[in-house]
């Protein structure tokens, strides 16, 4: 896991509303469409308060309960303004095409400035703020009208991480996960055994680098546990905009279903 998080700063410089899939798509404003609301965590002795945001789907009078999306945000989207972590993904969420073709909610907890959403740089393992999404998914499946057999898991670069960590630490939470140019323990491998996993990244990152993500592929396939890989060849650290417009994940996630 690298060092540094100078470089992930470029993390900033990619528009929100790119087009999708060869289609423009006109995205409405994320911070109208996003409620506002907190969440506490605990690590230890040592408690804090998350803000996070929620988009709801649009509502028809036929409808059971809605998928959950859950997303975590990379390292330049931390912070205090609630808002950074809206970039890239949960900003997309909103373009009138895909609200509704998914109508689900959508999760984004902000990760502190002084936190990351791994033990550390060199410890893939759990830590408060991963606790704090963990909190905000159990509080929102008990009060909103969600499906708990589709509660999906997704993240980029610092969010990577920490979706192999939270995944390992709760994969009964999640129908289906897709951990996007990160990297994570691979002596967790055997409890995501049964959990639909798509893993992306770029073959050129200067970033994060791709072995992290061959890592936990190859120790998956190692233990005999099925699991996607797409290397996104001479792509850099943006591997998400291809993940999630180009090489379906968003559908390939919206498909999955835990089973009873």
């Amino acid at each position: 896991m690298p060092s540094t998080c100078v470089s992930l700063v470029c993390l900033l410089c990619f528009c929100a509303c790119a087009s999708m899939t060869g289609k423009s798509a006109t995205c409405s404003d994320p911070e109208a469409l996003f409620i506002e609301g907190t969440v506490e965590a605990k690590e230890g002795e040592s408690s804090r308060t998350y803000d996070y945001r929620l988009l709801k789907p649009i509502e028809r009078a036929d409808d059971g309960p809605r998928p959950l999306l859950v997303f975590l945000h990379g390292v330049g989207e931390r912070g205090s303004d609630n808002l950074s972590q809206l970039r890239y993904l949960p900003t997309w969420m909103c373009s009138p095409e895909w609200r509704t073709r998914f109508r689900a909610f959508v999760l984004a907890v902000q990760c502190p400035d002084d936190e990351i959403w791994v033990a550390s740089w060199d410890d893939a393992g759990t830590c408060r703020a991963i606790f704090a999404v963990e909190n905000a998914i159990e509080h929102l499946i008990q009060t909103e009208d969600i499906d708990p057999s589709r509660v999906y898991l997704t993240g980029l670069s610092m969010g990577g991480y920490g979706s192999w960590a939270l995944a390992a630490h709760r994969p009964d939470l999640f129908a289906g996960v897709v951990p996007i140019c990160g990297g994570g323990d691979p002596g967790t491998v055997e409890r995501l055994r049964g959990l639909p996993i798509w893993v992306f990244h770029g073959t050129d990152d200067d970033v994060v680098p791709e072995s992290d993500s061959v890592e936990m592929v190859s120790a998956l396939r190692t233990a005999g546990i099925p699991v996607g890989y797409t290397r996104l060849e001479g792509v850099k650290h943006d591997s998400w905009t291809d993940a999630y417009r180009n090489e379906g994940a968003i559908n390939w996630l919206f498909a999955q279903k835990k089973r009873p």
